[in-house]
């Protein structure tokens, strides 16, 4: 089921009356059961899949707590191959055995592995590594195991962010599943505004600029460079605004209940360095590679030649996360060089713009748009089909100072610029003003609810409520 879908707005109204109207002890039931049929709404056979992994990890959890030793760790390991495992048949298996059966026709021979007739269930590397880091906190003696069937069935399937996070830790929301929620106005306020902006940041910004962004990119041979920069710009904006207006329309959901979920995304697109934007993009993923891959291959602990190693490698593992494609692994591979280059020549930098005189103001001003420039770049590789497409884009920047090409007329590309400038200003305000002029939260009743029913009018005027679903469900 889709956020952005009337189905789903009845949905929610009824799932949400229907909880605060239950007692406390039923509740987990109406969550569960809500969340099975949101899942169910896309290829219903695939609720099986999380039934597999739900009970290896209920199981593995209550016997590594109890088991010592070896035997404790074997636990641990088993899980993580049953998870792992259903990561690569579903996602993984046919790029493999494709790779393979390049390699042996290169050798002349005829690859014999059949291909899988198979569609990649939605947000399966969400669920399988929330799933993870249940079994490795509880090996860790982070967390005691869930002897409730139901409440770790429903950590895992949570509806809100069950199939496009954020990935959350047991030690968060466990606990939360456990605990009664009060009605709460405040709280129920302030989770329809999050939702609203999220909203806003799907119809209005995103799904409006992907329509210039997939007609340069479904046909990257037939634009100049002038195209290519600004749909990759625009594509820039559009991943950040389609996923991290999930993220908010998800949290928003959860708030409303009573349920805090960790924070996604915090502006990422005003970091001064790679480094940065990597703590403020997609900050539930960041924080899990860091936790359980980094880290355990020794982190910053390590000589500096295995810190630059042990980054590379988070970076391609994370590019390979995103997709069974070479484009994903190469822009992996692109924000990891970006990364060591940055720690490599940060100091080199510093003093360049010390013997400059360049203030703090200009400096932060630069180092923000070359960030920016660094990124789409990179984006360019996560959004092409191919790597042909890909390096065809590349090759086409070379005549940027081309005429582009307007898409579907000058009309829809002022709504672009109009919808990106509004989102800009307001997290020009949210990053640097604080709270100060929030209309959201307008001390006024009627300047606040005002504002509200324009954002309303806003979303229904300008949104485009034909853009499908969210771009990360695929992953």
């Amino acid at each position: 089921m889709l956020f952005n879908s009337i189905d789903f707005a009845f949905y929610f109204i009824i799932v949400t009356v229907a909880y605060f109207l239950l007692p406390h002890r039923y509740r987990w039931i109406l969550l569960l059961s809500a969340s099975c049929y949101f899942y169910m709404a896309f290829v219903p056979i695939y609720i099986l899949i999380l039934g597999f992994t739900i009970v290896i990890d209920y199981f593995a959890g209550i016997y590594i707590e109890k088991a010592e030793g070896k035997k404790r760790k074997m636990l641990l390991i088993c899980s993580l191959i049953a998870n792992i495992g259903v990561l690569v048949v579903f996602k993984y298996y046919n790029f493999l055995n494709e790779s393979l059966g390049y390699m042996l026709n290169n050798a002349g021979y005829q690859n014999p592995v059949p291909y899988l007739s198979i569609l990649l269930p939605i947000g399966l590397s969400f669920h399988t590594f929330q799933a993870m880091s249940y079994t490795i906190e509880v090996y860790r003696g982070n967390q005691k195991a869930e002897q409730h069937f139901g409440i770790y069935s429903l950590y895992v399937m949570f509806y809100p962010q069950l199939v496009a996070g954020p990935i959350e830790r047991p030690q968060n929301i466990l606990s939360q599943m456990h605990a009664k929620h009060e009605f709460d106005y405040n709280r129920v306020v302030s989770g329809l505004q999050l939702m609203l902006w999220g909203f806003f940041k799907k119809l209005v910004v995103a799904d409006r600029l992907s329509i210039y962004v997939n007609s340069i990119y479904g046909h990257p041979e037939l634009h100049n460079g002038s195209s290519v920069a600004i749909a990759s710009l625009f594509f820039a904006i559009q991943i950040y605004c389609d996923f991290s207006g999930y993220s908010d329309i998800a949290i928003g959901c959860a708030r409303i209940m009573g349920y805090d979920l960790m924070i996604n995304f915090r502006r990422p697109y005003f970091s001064k360095s790679i480094s940065e934007f990597w703590s403020r993009w997609h900050i539930s993923l960041s924080t899990w590679f860091r936790d359980y891959l980094y880290i355990p291959l020794g982190g910053n602990r390590v000589p500096k030649y295995r810190v630059y190693l042990n980054l590379m490698i988070v970076f391609l593992v994370s590019g390979i996360w995103h997709g069974a494609n070479y484009t994903f692994i190469l822009w992996g591979a692109l924000h990891g060089f970006y990364l060591l280059c940055g720690l490599q020549f940060n100091k080199l930098r510093s003093g360049f713009t010390h013997r400059l005189h360049i203030s703090s103001r200009v400096n932060n001003l630069l180092s923000i748009v070359l960030t920016i420039i660094l990124v789409t770049f990179a984006w360019i590789f996560f959004r092409a089909t191919s790597i042909k497409d890909a390096f065809t884009l590349v090759t086409n920047l070379k005549t940027i100072g081309q005429v582009p090409f307007l898409g579907d007329g000058i009309s829809n590309m002022a709504h672009c610029v109009l919808a990106i400038a509004l989102l800009f200003m307001v997290e020009y305000k949210m990053e640097y003003l604080s709270d100060r002029f929030n209309l959201l939260t307008h001390k006024i009743i009627w300047v606040r609810w005002s504002f509200l029913v324009i954002s309303v009018f806003v979303i229904l005027l300008f949104g485009v409520f034909s853009g499908g679903q969210f771009i990360y469900f695929q992953f």
